[in-house]
Parts: structure tokens; sequence; C-alpha cells
């Protein structure tokens, strides 16, 4: 035991030792078990009665009631009792008064054994329950010893040898009841919630016990003809008041417990009652014994109608495999959670519940040491909880998650799943094909009558498919003014049924009732339609891309037709599926590379830059053109990763190349997405930092579009990159119409005519004139302009004679791979540069 546990022990343990010593001094002395007259032997005895009480009062005390006053009222009335039963005893044995010191020893030694008992009394009244069976071990050991003291002072006047055999055998009694106390004992808990404050019941009984038996006692004497002496009296007289007072203090604790009890009653109504969950309470049985929910709640029924009837029978048929789950896992409360069932209302209905918690009604009252709280034996607790309006909202919530909000259809979340369903049951054998529609003319009906006429057509087709296709078929809409028909048939039924669908939309000629349109507005609207039939190897968004395929060939063949995947797609459309399929991995695999054209500059007669090209080999398809891949890459978001590894690469060749000496810008085409995702300035510093190529050795190309549809971005990041120090030129200048309005503030250091420019420059003065403007706005704004796509001597010598510096095309260089593009710089051939010039006249409009 702990320190705490082992004090009362340690406190009997001396009292143990007095009386041993007692009994060996008499032993020493040969006075025999029961000494007759008064000696030594008694000093230890007399001691050991403080250590009795000790010990117990800490035992006592170690309960959650403690020594209170009703312990106390309870010990006089139980001490005063057994006084004056021990005196009508020793009276009727002893029959004389006392006279001398061994008389009163014979007097003495009783009254300490009914002070012990007494004391065994109120501490088997006061301990706490954990403690109450070593309490009771103690209360039989004291009882030894009163046994020890009266039949010492009986043989005090009468010796005999029964009196010693009755004394030694209630001291080896007292031993062995003392031990099974202190093994019986568990210990004072170190958890308070172990130990529950309760009123000492048992002591009430056994103080009222005690006392009006002694006053029966005394009452049957009377009447027998014994007289009652004055001191029986007077203890009978006290015993009554004793009594009477701990009456008025139990009726103060009855009070006060019921004022208690009502109090927390009427809390666990409130709480329960106002709790969303419903609480029921079964017996052993499975019958309702309680439901919190009577009276109050949906269902309907009263307590009495529910109570004594078994929950079973207001439970649905199809769910009683649910309920027994939950019922048998009432042991593990955990087991039971989550389990829904439908319990029957009083009007017929069948709400479902789910349950949050079982437990055995057992375990409410507490733990109990050593009882087995079972769900079998104690009943059990359900808390549950109505899901009927949940259920009801999460199916209103995944009707809104997968239903298109505008036609009442399933959406393209729902639509992907059937896929997915659709293409699982291909893979056991069944057919299942997908068509995709897109209405033809029906941006014109937005663009005419608005949005609201539009949402109208929508509708109308909506419902137009929903009459045409089977029940066994899925239409939805994917966005727009697309549909799709998941369709459980094979390719011909479902081409045939496209085909209806065609019929039955082409006589869509809607006349818009929309306020302020015009009523007389009819609009022809038609539809395309691409079939294709699910294969269980195909991934859905294959399925899907098929599909659209065939609905750009019905498109491309005159629209209001339908296509299926692979009969009229041309080699075009094949070439492109393939390249977007590709692309992803294009780069991992190595498949891209870059080569370089040289930038000429004809005062300077020497290579003076190069633009960087990125080309893919194709596995394939062989070599692939920027123009083809590209725009591929921007409608699938790869356009990012792919110009920041040309930008590492590009600068990376062109530091080894600064590094012989070689004086080179380079050229590098950049993406309006590049710009638009945020990442080009850093991007761009990054690349310079790891290759340790400077700033102002890296032009980056931008077309005009960048300015048109980004103009804040574009005025932020490039002037960002032109402080750090890069180039910023302007790439196909000309093909668009509001670029001039950007010049004058934004920091474009280059123009490059578009190669259109230079079309037909030789003998049209039209042309010359145009390419001679561009040339001079440069001048005038200090901008160098590069001229592209120079391909002939003539184009080449009207462009010197027109003082363009900078040129740029095939006759001057073509694009060369890295490891042939430090011979192509050394060899070039100046005199490409020289030759007979022609005087040219350039016709500069009126005012230039």
């Amino acid at each position: 035991m702990d320190r705490v546990s082992a004090a009362p022990w340690r406190a009997f343990a001396v009292l143990a030792l007095l009386l041993a010593l007692g009994e060996a001094i008499a032993a020493l002395r040969g006075v025999g078990v029961n000494a007759t007259s008064a000696g030594w032997q008694d000093l230890p005895l007399l001691a050991a009665i403080p250590f009795a009480l000790l010990g117990c009062a800490r035992l006592v005390r170690s309960a959650a009631t403690g020594i209170s006053a009703r312990v106390v009222l309870d010990a006089l009335v139980a001490l005063v009792a057994l006084g004056v039963l021990l005196d009508v005893l020793l009276d009727a044995v002893l029959g004389r008064a006392v006279g001398s010191v061994d008389d009163l020893m014979a007097l003495g030694y009783p009254a300490l054994g009914a002070v012990l008992c007494t004391v065994g009394l109120v501490t088997f009244a006061g301990v706490g329950e954990a403690r109450r069976i070593a309490a009771g071990w103690l209360l039989a050991c004291f009882a030894s010893v009163g046994v020890v003291t009266v039949s010492g002072a009986i043989a005090a006047v009468s010796p005999s040898a029964a009196a010693d055999v009755v004394t030694g055998t209630a001291w080896m009694a007292m031993l062995a009841f003392g031990t099974l106390a202190i093994a019986a004992d568990p210990g004072q808990s170190t958890d308070p919630d172990d130990e529950v404050a309760a009123v000492p019941l048992l002591g009430v009984v056994i103080s009222y016990c005690a006392a009006f038996g002694v006053v029966l006692l005394l009452l049957g004497g009377r009447i027998a003809g014994r007289p009652i002496e004055p001191f029986e009296a007077v203890a009978a007289s006290l015993l009554l008041v004793l009594t009477f007072v701990r009456s008025l203090v139990w009726a103060a604790d009855g009070a006060r417990l019921t004022r208690q009890v009502l109090r927390t009653e009427a809390y666990f109504r409130t709480l329960v009652h106002s709790a969303a969950d419903i609480t029921i309470v079964l017996d052993q049985h499975g019958r309702i014994t309680w439901d919190s929910g009577a009276g109050s709640h949906s269902h309907g029924w009263t307590a009495r109608e529910l109570e004594g009837r078994r929950l079973t029978e207001f439970v649905h048929q199809d769910d009683s495999t649910e309920l027994a789950a939950a019922l048998a896992a009432g042991a593990d409360p955990d087991q039971g959670r989550g389990r829904t069932f439908r319990l029957r209302s009083r009007d017929g209905r069948w709400p479902r519940y789910e349950t949050v918690r079982v437990v055995a009604s057992g375990a409410l009252l507490g733990p109990v040491r050593g009882a087995d709280v079972t769900a079998g034996s104690a009943g059990l607790v359900l808390h549950l909880r109505d899901v009927d309006d949940r259920r009801e909202t999460e199916l209103e919530l995944e009707r809104m998650a997968y239903t298109d909000y505008l036609t009442g259809l399933p959406n393209r979340a729902r639509l992907m799943a059937a896929l997915g369903n659709a293409r699982s049951r291909a893979g056991e054998g069944e057919q299942s094909c997908l068509l995709l529609l897109d209405l033809d003319g029906f941006k014109a009906v937005n663009d005419i009558a608005g949005h609201e006429a539009g949402d109208l057509l929508l509708v109308e087709v909506a419902d137009r498919l929903r009459a045409t296709v089977r029940d066994r078929d899925l239409v939805g809409r994917l966005g727009g003014d697309e549909f799709a028909v998941v369709v459980r048939a094979g390719l011909d039924e479902s081409t045939a049924l496209a085909e209806r669908i065609l019929v039955e939309l082409a006589g869509v000629h809607r006349s818009v009732p929309t306020p302020g349109a015009d009523p007389d507005l009819v609009f022809d609207v038609s539809c395309s339609i691409g079939v294709t039939e699910l294969h269980p190897a195909d991934e859905v968004p294959v399925a899907v891309r098929n599909a659209d395929l065939a609905l750009r060939a019905a498109k491309a063949a005159g629209k209001n037709c339908v296509r299926r995947h692979g009969e009229t797609a041309d080699s075009a459309t094949v070439r492109r599926t393939r390249l977007a399929r590709d692309l992803p991995d294009a780069l991992s695999r190595g498949q891209l590379r870059l080569v370089y054209q040289p930038v000429v500059g004809t005062v300077e007669r020497r290579v003076l830059g190069l633009e960087a090209l990125v080309r893919w080999d194709h596995p394939v398809l062989g070599e692939v053109s920027p123009d083809e891949f590209v725009p591929l890459a921007e409608d699938d978001g790869l356009i990012v990763p792919l110009q920041r590894w040309v930008l590492e690469q590009a600068t990376a060749e062109l530091a080894g190349l600064l590094a012989e000496d070689r004086d080179l810008q380079l050229g590098v085409n950049i993406s309006v997405r590049h710009l638009q995702s945020g990442s080009l300035v850093p991007d761009v510093a990054a690349a310079l930092a790891r290759s340790g190529v400077p700033a102002g050795r890296l032009m980056l190309e931008v077309t005009e579009s960048l300015f048109i549809g980004e103009p804040d971005r574009a005025d932020g990041d490039l002037q960002t990159l032109h402080d750090m120090g890069c180039v910023i030129s302007l790439d196909d200048f000309g093909r668009g119409y509001s670029t001039f309005a950007y010049l004058a503030r934004l920091p474009v250091d280059v123009l490059k005519m578009d190669r259109e420019f230079l079309a037909g420059i030789e003998d049209d003065e039209r042309s010359a004139a145009l390419v001679h403007s561009v040339i001079e706005l440069g001048r005038r704004l200090s901008i160098d302009v590069v001229a592209e796509g120079v391909e002939t001597p003539g184009q080449l010598a009207r462009l010197q004679e027109l003082g363009c510096r900078y040129l740029q095309g095939f006759l001057l260089g073509r694009p060369t791979a890295p490891a042939q593009l430090a011979a192509v710089i050394d060899a070039f051939d100046a005199g490409l540069l020289d030759g007979p010039l022609a005087p040219v006249e350039v016709a500069v409009p009126v005012g230039e």
C-alpha cells in the first residue's frame, strides 16, 4: 500500500503489539488467560485503546464523507446502547456491586470492549464503498476483543476452564479477522471520482436498531419483574434524545437530498428535452422503459404508448439487421455509432434515425468494484439522432452537385461518373456509346436576342432530348450549348439515336418571347453530333476526346450531321490529337531541342545575335515545328515549364559562346501565358543567375498581342525586366492594329518586322514605302529595327537601301544546332552583304 492507505493499519499494528505485550506479561506472571486480579498486564491493554481509536478515525477520514456530526451521533447511540447491554449482562452474571479494584477492572474491560465495538460499527458505516469489506472484518476483530473482555470479566468472578477456552478462541479469532481486514483493504484511491459522497445509511440503521433494541430489552425486563436501575433509565432517556436528534438530522438530510434530486431532475429534463438527440432506455429484455422524446418529438408517441413495448415493434423490417448490430455493440459504444434505421411514427411515417451512442444502462451508475456490467444484464441506453432532414438535405446537395442548374439535366460531374460506370460495364461485355452534341447557330441567339433567350432555348433543347432518348440512356449538359448522351447500346443503334435527335432538333425554329426583343425573331437552330464507342481499355477522358474529334468532323462536314469517331477524321486532326497526347512527356523524355538562327548587322558585317527556336523530335511524326506544338502547350497549360526550360538551356549554351570571346546577343520568344502566370521575371532571373550570362545579352521577344491582352502586367513585368538590363523586342511587328499607341511608353528596344512586310518589297513601291516608314519610326524613337524572313538577294539589297541595319533570314543563316553554331558564326560570309545595288526610289507619303 501507499503511505496514506497504510496509515490506519500502522495504528492497528501498534494495537496488536500492545495486546501481545499484555498477554506476554500475564504469561510471565503466571496469572493465566483470564486474570482474577489487576496487575501489570493490564497497562498495555489499556494503552492499546487510543491506537484503536486512531486507526478507525483514519479509516473513516479516508472516505468521501469523513467524520461528520452524523457519524458522531451514530457512535454515541451505539456506545450508550452497548453500555446498557453490558450493564444488564454483567449485573445478571456478577450479581453484586463494585467493591475493589479487581471488580472495577471486571467492569472496565467490558466497557472498553463496548467502546471498541462502537468504534468498529461507526467505522463500518462511515468508510467508503471500496474499503467496506475491510471495515467489516475489522468490526469482527473488535467484536472478538469484546468477547475477550466480557469472558474475562465473568472469569474474574467465577473462574472456569470454559471461560479460558472462550477467551483463547476469541484471541485467535481477533488475529484472524485482523489479518483478513488487511488483506481485503484495496487502499485509498487517488482518483477522487472513484469515491462518491453518500449519506451513511448503514450508520442510521445500526444506531436505530441498537437504541430501540435496548429500550425494548429494558421494557421487556420490567414486564418480567426486573427493576430498571437509575443508570439504565438515564441511558434509555439519553438514547431517546439522541435518536430524536438523529431523526431531525435525517429529516434535514432527506429534505436537502430531495431538493437536490428535484433540481438535478429539472436540469436533466431541460437538457434532454431540449437536445436534438433522443434517448431511449431499454431493459434487459429489449423493452422501452423511458423515451426522452415521448410526447414532444415528431414521432408522436406518448410515454404510455411506448413504455413496456419492445423497440423492435417500431423498427422497419428491412432495418432489423442494423438495429441488432447497434444493440449487440452495447458493450463497446464506438461499435454501435453510426448505425441507421427507420422507426415508425404515430402517423405512419418512417423517419430515419442514426445511433450516436449505445451504452449499458448499468454503466450510468458509475464504476462499481468487482461488478461486471453487460448489455444483457443491465439493459441499454440508446442515443438516437433524427437524420431524416439531414438525409433530405444530403440528397438535395447531391442533386445540386450533379445537376445542371438551368436545364435540370445531369451535369459534367454526373456524366463523368456515368461514363466510368459504362466503361466498367463494357469490360463485362455490355456495349455503350457516347454522343456529344453541339448546337449550331446558338451564338446568334445570345448575341441578338440576349442571354435570357439563349437560356430558354437551352431549356427547350433539354426537354426535347429527354423526350427523344430512351429511359435507360442518360442525357446531360456539359456546359454552354454542349450536351452529351450515354447510350447503353452498340455503335449502330447509337448512331440511329443520334439521327433521330438531329431530326427532332432540326425543327427548333425558336421564336424568342423575350421582353424587349422583336417578337418576330426566329432562329434556325440545329446540332452536330459526334459518336464514339466506349472501350474498356480507354480511359474516360480518351472517350470524351474521341467523341469531340467526331464532333469536329461533323462541324467540318457542314454541320447538322452525325459522324462516328475514326470514319471521317482527316490526317490533320489525327496528327493534332497525337501531338496533344504526347506533348506532356516530350520534355521529360528529351525529345525537345533548341536551334539558333543568326541575326546579322549590315554595318558590323558579322553575326550579332541569335534567336533560340525550339524543335520537337517526335519518335513517330518526326520533327515538329513550334507553330504546331506551342499552341497546344498554351492550351494544356504546359507553356510555362516549356519556356522555363528554353530559358535555362539557351542561356547555358550562350554562356559557352561568350566564354570563347564571341560578342553575341540571345533572343528568346516569350508567350503571353508565361506573362499571365506571374513567373516570368523570377524565371528569367533564375536562368541568368545559373548561367552567369549578363542581363544585357538576353533579348526577350514578345508579340503585340501581349500589350493588347495584358497591358497592365506588360507595363510592370517588362519594365522590371528592362530595369534588370534585358533587351525587350517586339516580335511580328505590324500584324496588330494598336501597337503604335504603346510604343511611346513601353520599354521596347527592338522592333522585328514580320516577314509579310518583305513580300513584294523588290518590285512593289507601296511595300517598300511601308518598310521605310517602320525603319524611320524606329530611328526617331531610338528603337533598332530587325527585318525577319530575308530569303532573296533582292530583299537584302532593298533593305540595305532603305537603311535597315539588322537582318535575319534563310539567306543569311538557317537555324543551326548548338554543336555547329560556333563554326557557322565564324564562317559567316560577309560578302553576302556586298553586291550591285540598283538605285531605289522610295515613295514616301506626303508629310513624312
